[in-house]
């Protein structure tokens, strides 16, 4: 009698245990998140050993400048950013102070990608609802990084419903990448080009220490394989 007392005091246990702990439910949208990854990875690879042109303007409205930069941007075959200038028009404050600045920060980031890429280690992610917009399906998410560190944004991304590439993110950096910063608002918008989501405009308003608000636009274009080259592994200088 005693044996069977305790099994039904064990068994009784295991239930109490089983019913303190329930299953976790995974998050909302996690499935998304992980179908986002590896399309991620699959974009990362593609764009590798390629080349865009760039078309950078300038703007400090506080002072009345202005400045537009053509330029290769270049990604290695080992993932590193590099841009080599191709011509320069405006004034000079606005290239040495803003764009050649913006450019430095941006291969300074790009330096260690793991430390910097929208991904479950670095974010945590909220799924916010499904949209329509130019007829297409975007899955929309919260972004928090899980910490304060230069790269790192708070804000949104879309989700191409179809292909789980991104379409846009947009949010402010959570730490500035210079002293010369103070506040860094973005854009960044993907088209996606034979299933593969490829950078198409950088818009930016930058609070800097020195000249007062930028406005900074990046238009991409012509995408192809990079010359030989071209195809650096550190980032040329714009000065």
């Amino acid at each position: 009698m005693r044996f069977v007392g305790m099994r039904i005091l064990v068994v009784a246990a295991l239930a109490m245990s089983a019913q303190a702990s329930p299953e976790k439910k995974p998050e909302p949208g996690a499935d998304i998140v992980e179908k986002y990854l590896n399309s991620s990875q699959i974009q990362q690879e593609t764009l590798r050993g390629m080349q865009m042109e760039v078309q950078i303007s300038a703007d400090l409205p506080k002072l009345h400048k202005a400045g537009k930069m053509s330029a290769l941007r270049v990604i290695s075959r080992l993932g590193k950013i590099s841009y080599k200038m191709l011509g320069f028009s405006g004034d000079d404050t606005v290239k040495k102070d803003v764009i050649a600045r913006y450019l430095n920060a941006e291969t300074e980031t790009q330096k260690d990608n793991s430390q910097f890429a929208i991904t479950p280690a670095n974010y945590r992610f909220k799924y916010k609802g499904l949209l329509e917009t130019d007829g297409k399906q975007i899955y929309l998410f919260d972004l928090k990084p899980r910490k304060k560190r230069v790269g790192l944004f708070k804000g949104d991304l879309w989700l191409d419903a179809k292909t789980f590439m991104p379409i846009r993110e947009e949010g402010e950096f959570v730490k500035n990448p210079s002293v010369f910063l103070k506040k860094v608002e973005f854009i960044r918008d993907y088209q996606i080009q034979d299933g593969v989501a490829i950078p198409k405009r950088i818009e930016s308003k930058i609070d800097t220490r020195i000249v007062g608000r930028a406005d900074i636009t990046i238009d991409f274009t012509n995408l192809k394989k990079a010359d030989p080259e071209e195809a650096v592994e550190e980032a040329r200088s714009t000065q």
